[in-house]
């Protein structure tokens, strides 16, 4: 049977369409390895290699099993002798295995043939006995875990796999389409370097590989460039890596990087890395929390729900299947940077932090188990060879790289200055020589400044001073993220109001002047009593939803979030059950606005057929605001009740940018709208019979006739569900307060998609997910003066 195993190796792995090198890289071993195991004599065929290597061929079931037995059949060669017993050892937190293939086992040290290069120039794992002097102990250096176990108790079996590889379908396609953006390859990445920490900026060795009492580490060597960062996280048993380095320094691109990375040799049982913004998280919410928030908001599909009864986002966090990459720690205001930290430190997750060196070192305190590295200085080479390549061979910069002003050069050390120098002076870089320019400072201000006239100087759709006032407003308003659905917030809570008060105004009066003009017509009445009867309707609805807005924002401080389901009349995937809370809510609110309709109606008839009484008229306008307030609130909570009943989380692939995600926001709205306006019109019709035999008896004989009825939940109906979009969805608000709002008061553009696109374009904004972003958060600050 000699070679059987080899032979089903090289079939699998070819099976799989890889070569031997990238399945050593997937795997975490060396290619050395790879083609022993795949020799006709491959030696000791050790169970953890082998499991590794069906994880990077992702195999289960009959497969998995064939080259498991196959491996069992080799003759396995006898262990060298060793001077003293090697203890193994095991990771102090509970294991869970998140492939249910693949049972626990104590990570031991491995054959240093195994070891990927990376690994291989570590030291083996030296323990020492525990009676020698602490002072002569030898030092214990482990390699680096490759299988870093889940955090809690899930396992792969449990309904959980498919996500977790839909998900990471997702964030490579996002960050790989974004990197295209940003033109990091063009032509070819500036070179990112780094070097390990100083030692206060770190934890000590011993605890990044969390070893037992009495035992210690030397360093690992963690220097390395843009091409080695996810092997070089990998090398920290920890797996908890601080990235620090200056402002422009290239952190946000290495996160990209070791995103794209670490999923293209991702093994099965590895968590999938998610970028998160740390500049939009209050530490008063607990850091798992915010995190599945932020995966509910870039990727709505994961409300659905797991077997464990949460949904999959939160499923996904607490089995430790997502690995947080949390840019921009520095970003986070100074008053909540140790409380940050602290929450960080309140738990083991695995993780990657980029910070810039001031902000973190100012702590005094380090991430717990955390290494850390340091990213470098641009060099004097780095330019000579990256500048002519990237301005395709222009005679006009060979003598500035020959010849460098030393404030340019001082200014040019960082990838974002080369950037914006690249961008701005492309054809006649002869500028940066003026002698004006004698400071490193003073350079980098000229290059923010000058970043916007380059990339909008064609002036083809908008002139230059607009657009440097836009993009001052949306800086303004967006310290972090420039979120669609917030650019809204900008207005004052008392225009956001008013602009609900008249937009809610407008629709009532307009659906009540469509649906009631052919009666009142056909009655004899006149163009102007239409026209009296949507201008009274519609202000009496229109503040009604004012009033119910007005106490969510003002008293409740509630904010309106993008939609996050769908309808859905069948094969629905249920969601956490919202229908008690919406369908109370739809009864205050229902309630509120019946109150108002009342009186309303009856000033209508007796302004068509005369009034009585002024005592009768008082006594008829309360009844029937009471009446109608009841019909009203129990048409709303049942209408409601049963939109939430419909809803059913969006695809995990239907939404992965700002606009795709506005657009399913769209869609959900008018989908929204289409089925609450009927089931509004039959709820109110419906009710108004109920509350006639209800309420006859308290309120006195109360008429609730066919044909006015009819009229009045239709109008009701389309009136209501118009409002409600445009004032409790996401979408709405947009529609109300971005495009119209804030274009009127000048802030933005008319066309504010088209303009975030084109800035997206230009490279002056970015994209994370569901939200823009601007280049840089200098760039942001030079907007905002």
């Amino acid at each position: 049977m000699a070679g059987e195993f080899g032979k089903l190796v090289r079939a699998l792995r070819r099976a799989a369409g890889l070569t031997q090198e990238e399945l050593a890289h997937r795997a975490g071993i060396s290619d050395r390895t790879v083609r022993r195991l795949e020799s006709p004599d491959p030696g000791d065929t050790r169970i953890g290699t082998v499991k590794l290597i069906a994880d990077a061929l992702d195999l289960d079931g009959t497969d998995r099993q064939a080259l498991m037995a196959a491996a069992s059949a080799e003759e396995p060669q006898a262990p060298p002798e060793s001077p003293e017993p090697v203890r193994p050892v095991v990771s102090q937190d509970p294991v869970v295995s998140p492939d249910p293939l693949v049972s626990p086992e104590p990570v031991v040290s491995p054959d240093p043939a195994t070891l990927p290069e990376s690994e291989a120039r570590s030291d083996p794992v030296r323990p020492g006995p525990a009676q020698r002097d602490p002072a002569q102990r030898d030092p214990v250096h482990l390699p680096a875990q490759r299988n870093w176990p889940v955090q809690a108790g899930l396992s792969a079996d449990d309904g959980l796999s498919d996500a977790v590889r839909r998900l990471a379908h997702i964030v490579h396609a996002r960050w790989e389409r974004e990197e295209g953006q940003r033109g990091v390859h063009d032509p070819f990445p500036l070179p990112v370097r780094w070097h390990p920490v100083a030692a206060g900026l770190a934890d000590r060795w011993d605890n990044v590989h969390r070893l037992p009492p009495g035992e210690d580490a030397l360093p690992i060597d963690l220097t390395g460039d843009l091409r080695d960062i996810a092997g070089i996280y990998r090398m920290v048993p920890s797996r908890r890596l601080v990235v620090l380095g200056e402002a422009g320094s290239g952190k946000s691109v290495l996160a990209i990087r070791f995103t794209l990375d670490y999923l293209r040799t991702r093994a099965a049982t590895e968590p999938v890395p998610v970028i998160f913004s740390l500049g939009g998280w209050d530490p008063a919410t607990p850091l798992r929390e915010w995190l599945v928030d932020r995966l509910l908001r870039d990727d709505p599909g994961l409300l659905a729900p797991a077997p464990t009864g949460s949904t999959l986002a939160a499923a996904l966090v607490e089995a430790g299947w997502v690995l947080p990459v949390l840019d921009g720690f520095d970003e986070l205001p100074a008053t909540v940077r140790a409380a940050a930290l602290a929450a960080f430190n309140e738990t083991s997750l695995p993780m990657l932090l980029t910070s810039r060196p001031e902000e973190y070192a100012a702590l005094g305190r380090v991430l717990n188990w955390s290494a850390g590295v340091e990213l470098d200085d641009l060099a004097p080479g780095d330019l000579a060879d990256y500048l002519p390549r990237a301005t395709r061979n222009d005679p006009s910069w060979d003598p500035l790289v020959a010849d460098m002003p030393a404030p340019l050069a001082e200014a040019l050390r960082t990838p974002l200055m080369v950037a914006l120098a690249r961008t701005t002076y492309r054809a006649d870089p002869a500028a940066l020589t003026d002698p004006a320019l004698d400071s490193r400072a003073v350079v980098e201000e000229h290059l923010l400044a000058g970043y916007v006239p380059s990339v909008y100087r064609d002036g083809r759709r908008w002139p230059l001073p607009r657009v440097r006032h836009w993009l001052g407003r949306l800086a303004e308003a967006s310290p972090v993220e420039v979120a669609w659905w917030r650019l809204g917030d900008t207005l004052s809570r008392s225009t956001r109001v008013l602009a609900v008060v008249i937009a809610t105004s407008l629709v009532t009066a307009l659906c009540d002047i469509v649906v009631s003009a052919p009666i009142i017509l056909a009655n004899g009445l006149g163009p102007v009593t239409v026209l009296l009867d949507g201008l009274l309707i519609g202000p009496v609805v229109g503040l009604g939803f004012g009033v119910i807005y007005g106490l969510m924002i003002v008293c409740l401080d509630v904010s309106v979030e993008p939609s996050r389901v769908r309808l859905r009349l069948g094969n629905r995937v249920r969601v956490h059950p919202t229908v008690p809370t919406r369908a109370l809510a739809g009864f205050v609110g229902g309630f509120v606005v019946g109150l108002g309709y009342g009186p309303v109606g009856v000033l209508l008839r007796g302004m068509a057929g005369g009034f009585p009484t002024a005592a009768e008229t008082i006594r008829l306008a309360t009844i029937n605001a009471v009446a109608l307030g009841f019909v009203f609130a129990v048409a709303v909570a049942v209408a409601l009740g049963l939109v939430a009943f419909l809803e059913s989380p969006h695809d995990l692939t239907s939404a992965t940018g700002p606009l795709t995600i506005l657009a399913a926001n769209r869609t959900a709205a008018i989908h929204l709208f289409l089925v609450l306006a009927p089931l509004l019109a039959l709820a109110i019709f419906a009710s108004g019979f109920l509350m006639v035999v209800v309420l006859s008896g308290v309120l006195g004989e109360l008429r609730w006739s066919g044909h006015d009825a009819l009229v009045l939940s239709t109008i009701g109906g389309l009136s209501g569900a118009a409002s409600y979009v445009l004032t409790f969805t996401a979408w709405g608000q947009w529609l109300v307060f971005t495009r119209v709002c804030l274009p009127l008061l000048g802030r933005l553009p008319w066309s504010v998609t088209d303009f975030l696109t084109d800035a997206h374009s230009r490279g002056v904004l970015r994209q994370s997910g569901a939200v823009y972003q601007f280049r840089h958060a200098r760039l942001r600050a030079h907007l905002t003066r």
